[in-house]
């Protein structure tokens, strides 16, 4: 077994060196961040630091960054275990047959250009949202239609019993006609939430105020300001140093330093998100499922588990997490380390160990290279466990760290191998619409590559209609569990947790386990 505390980057001269300059980094960056907000404003903004970098204005691609600040709003939203609730759409009905959908929207809801929210304008949103591969193209839409200026009317060609989760995610946010520029491209953010846009400056930085048309409960925080900041030693660093307020995306280490530090407290959440390996499927090494077998029993997942997040319950016996309470399976044989079981499947496999490694019956050698990226500091530092667990198994691999639209582009242009994320399998509050996405058969950007299974699709269609009595519904996912589980499309090696660290001049912090909002109505300054 390796000695995976090896990874451990808080020991020595030389991280200290670098926390040292990153301190200065920091202290400069922030400063030039609040100069601004220090001379023209009368009340300090709520800064938030996260690694994710606004991609474009586009929904399907910054949606997540305009939801969670709460400046715009999607027809439904949804409580923590998933269960939707009412968003812009204060009700809905479903016709007997379940082909007919209608959204009331709230009938004071106004955007922040002053319109009123319409039946028009949502059915544009949704129209574009339609597009592949937004989820909401998931759904077989017939039609979305306006039947009177507060009611959206969706037509479905057959039963979609989670459409009201769909239309909680991201990509079908509502924006005003004023946010739309030719072609239906987005120039501005201009949402019904009860904070609004003040300025953007993409990729790092977006400002907002509250927005005082709102029609529901007001904020107490007057300005809030998102940058994002790539580094996560920067990032916990501008928490220690008064500069944040929440700091999210920590990595452990920096974890570890701010327990001991009496300005910030630690707030967290276990999340519905798995970091896992996605496969090549297609390529001869990897179509035979005893590789893929034996490339996960290789993986001391408790090791990584306890050396890079600190938490050996963190170790992934399935691909879904206890928090998905109706898909985490108590009683799936958990996935085992047992790298002489894995030099045996190899073996039987055909590949052969030599002094060089593995090698086929042609004497080709088992060499693959794995694809991860920064955004999540643990990856890289699991990727390393990983490279070393799988030499130490025969298979050479080369690891390169880029950014997190490597894996997609790789997965559409045949050229990924391995992969290595963070997937969070509630990014719809139903999983079914994202395990769709992954597990559909063509896979998915994050899902399954060069892998079909012909009964996999049918089975979540059927989940997905939601006509299925309980003990069906609970039977089927139990079954796409235990499939994924056996044929490993995707290799699961940890769950995670959100490590938030918040400022104590902040009230009120709680933490979204879907990650859908900030929660930033429920904050405040403390006296």
């Amino acid at each position: 077994m390796p000695d995976t505390s090896s990874f451990d980057t808080t020991t020595g001269p030389a991280p200290v060196r670098r926390r040292r300059l990153l301190q200065t980094g920091a202290a400069l960056a922030a400063s030039a961040w609040t100069a601004r907000a220090t001379a023209a404003q009368p009340e300090r903004p709520l800064q938030i630091v996260g690694p994710w970098e606004l991609a474009g204005l586009a929904p399907a691609k910054s949606g997540h960054v305009f939801t969670r600040l709460q400046i715009a709003e999607t027809l439904a939203d949804a409580q923590d275990d998933g269960t939707p609730l009412p968003g812009l759409a204060e009700r809905w009905t479903v016709s007997a047959d379940g082909r007919t959908w209608r959204f009331m929207l709230r009938p004071r809801a106004r955007f922040h250009d002053g319109s009123a929210v319409d039946a028009a304008a949502v059915v544009r949103c949704l129209k574009l949202a339609c597009t592949p591969p937004a989820m909401l193209s998931l759904a077989p839409v017939d039609a979305i239609e306006v039947e009177d200026d507060r009611t959206v009317r969706i037509r479905l060609a057959r039963p979609h019993g989670g459409l009201a989760s769909l239309l909680a995610h991201s990509s079908t946010l509502v924006l005003a006609p004023s946010s739309f520029g030719p072609q239906d491209s987005v120039r501005r953010i201009v949402g019904s939430g009860p904070y609004r846009v003040a300025s953007i400056a993409p990729p790092q930085l977006v400002e907002a105020e509250r927005f005082e048309g709102y029609d529901g409960r007001r904020p107490a925080i007057l300005r809030v300001r998102y940058l994002a900041a790539g580094r996560s030693e920067t990032r916990a660093l501008m928490a220690e140093g008064g500069q944040a307020d929440l700091a999210f995306g920590l990595d452990p280490a920096s974890i570890a330093r701010l327990r001991l530090r009496r300005q910030v407290s630690l707030a967290s959440v276990t999340l519905p998100r798995t970091v896992m390996i996605k496969l090549n499927a297609g390529l001869p090494a990897l179509r035979d499922v005893r590789v893929r077998q034996a490339l996960s029993l290789a993986i001391d997942r408790v090791g990584i588990a306890r050396a890079v997040l600190r938490d050996p319950e963190l170790a992934a016996t399935q691909l879904f997490a206890p928090t998905l309470g109706g898909w985490h399976d108590p009683g799936l044989p958990p996935l085992q380390h047992d790298p002489a079981r894995a030099a045996r499947l190899l073996a039987e496999a055909g590949w052969q160990r030599g002094p060089d490694g593995l090698r086929d019956a042609r004497g080709e050698p088992l060499r693959l290279a794995l694809r991860t990226f920064p955004d999540r500091p643990e990856l890289p530092i699991i990727a390393s466990a990983l490279q070393e667990q799988w030499r130490q198994l025969g298979v050479a691999v080369q690891v390169s760290i880029g950014n997190s639209g490597e894996i997609p582009l790789g997965h559409r242009d045949g050229s990924l191998q391995l992969g290595l994320a963070a997937r969070n399998y509630a990014s719809v509050p139903d999983p079914t619409g994202t395990l769709m996405q992954d597990f559909g058969p063509r896979g998915g950007d994050w899902g399954a590559m060069g892998w079909q299974d012909a009964e996999l699709p049918t089975a979540l269609e059927a989940l997905a209609a939601g006509t299925l009595p309980s003990p069906q519904r609970d039977a089927m996912r139990a079954r796409i569990a235990g499939l994924l589980q056996a044929q490993l499309p995707v290799v699961p090696v940890v769950w995670q947790r959100q490590q938030v660290a918040v400022s104590r001049r902040v009230t009120g912090v709680s933490l979204d386990p879907l990650e859908r909002s900030y929660r930033l109505l429920d904050m405040g300054w403390a006296s």
